[in-house]
């Protein structure tokens, strides 16, 4: 499946420009929280998008929404006039909590203030209001949903965005995911489970995945937007071909709602390598789910021994530089991993300063590593036990 536009918005700002530049300077988007006031907090730092970032684009809108509406519109640039027939394009778009924004304001109003609630409270919080409102944008008529599996949620769509149009169902579907859950009561939620980095001092060296000093995740919103088209449509416009989505795994580890499974993550990672019809050696590079969890980072290390042996590839989390963004996270490091490598760079594990012993892996420590691969991997791990593996071969 050819990948002909990619769009995105982050803690690093607004656009690929900015994402590039910010992975090749090993340059953290991690930083103290102001879009609330997080004073009452005991974690006051996220991977937050700047707020000139979003300047009045889109108001109306959830953020969740409004930042899926921005990545497709970069997308959509990029990929210039699809030349197809409205009922032919599609939008999934993956979202791990949906309108938080909106749902923290409707609560607030209730329980602490007495008052009523905006008749638009429910059409602005749904899960699938980025994927209506990306659909509407770009008059995308056909298939059109929203997929929700935690952390794996944007990886999901774009798998499934990819086996739609190998199917025939489409001609072109917008895919990707986001998320905006730096609320309050969010921010509370995830402080309640004890897997939060908190340095509320140094916010760049918080994200410290397979350290042994890790801490934890650190919370982060964004999103990230593909157009995707078959290699034959694609050809047939003249559209520049930027990678080709060449396979999708998919698990579930049924098991532990938290707890992560090297089997269910190993099982994901060899079915994105059938699909994509690759050999463990033809892969250059991993992008790891990579969250700087006491839990993930030695479990995700064993299913990629598992399935690579001693030859495993480079492996990275550029979660290390712009936090863990929920369901948009698969959509955001896909999109990382791919600049990256289309410029000659593989990005790098920032604060990797005391490896982990259960952690042997060649993580690209602290500075990007020059270099070209021809195909890499992506993985995405929720809640649940949700597993998503895409397979992306890197074009000219």
């Amino acid at each position: 499946m050819a990948i002909t536009g990619i769009g995105i918005v982050s803690p690093f700002g607004r656009g690929k420009a900015a994402a590039l530049e910010a992975l090749r300077a090993a340059r953290s988007g991690i930083r103290a929280i102001t879009s609330i006031d997080a004073s009452a907090l005991n974690c006051r730092i996220a991977g937050e998008v700047p707020a000139g970032a979003l300047d009045d684009l889109h108001r109306g809108h959830d953020r969740f929404t409004r930042l899926a509406l921005i990545a497709a519109e970069e997308a959509a640039e990029q990929a210039g006039d699809l030349g197809v027939d409205p009922e032919r394009v599609g939008a999934l778009i993956g979202t791990g909590l949906g309108g938080c924004e909106t749902l923290d304001a409707c609560y607030r109003r209730i329980y602490a203030e007495g008052s009523r609630l905006p008749p638009m409270s429910i059409p602005l919080s749904m899960y699938n209001a980025a994927a209506a409102a990306v659909s509407t944008k770009f008059n995308a008529k056909g298939l059109a949903y929203s997929v929700v599996s935690a952390c794996a949620s944007s990886a999901h769509a774009i798998g499934l965005a990819a086996q739609a149009i190998r199917a025939g169902q489409a001609d072109a579907v917008f895919a990707g995911g986001t998320d905006a859950p730096l609320t309050t009561g969010v921010i509370r939620g995830w402080e309640a489970l004890r897997v939060l980095a908190i340095d509320n001092e140094h916010p760049e060296d918080a994200c410290r995945p397979f350290s042994a000093d890790r801490k934890g995740l650190v919370l982060a919103e964004g999103a990230a937007v593909f157009v995707l088209e078959s290699f034959e449509h694609a050809l047939r416009r003249g559209a520049q071909i930027l990678g080709e989505l060449a396979g999708f795994g998919a698990t579930s580890d049924a098991g532990h709602i938290t707890d992560p499974s090297a089997d269910g993550a190993a099982r994901a990672m060899k079915l994105a390598l059938r699909d994509a019809q690759l050999a463990p050696e033809d892969v250059g590079y991993i992008n790891a789910h990579g969250t700087g969890t006491r839990a993930n980072d030695p479990t995700e290390t064993a299913s990629i021994r598992t399935v690579f042996g001693e030859s495993a590839p480079p492996v990275s989390s550029t979660k290390s530089l712009h936090g863990h963004a929920m369901g948009a996270s698969g959509a955001i490091e896909l999109a990382s991993s791919l600049l990256a490598l289309r410029d000659g760079f593989l990005p790098p594990t920032i604060n990797l300063e005391k490896p982990d012993p259960a952690c042997d892996l060649d993580y690209v420590p602290n500075q990007p590593r020059e270099g070209r691969v021809r195909a890499f991997l992506s993985n995405s791990f929720g809640f649940g036990g949700m597993n998503a593996v895409v397979a992306v071969r890197v074009g000219g």
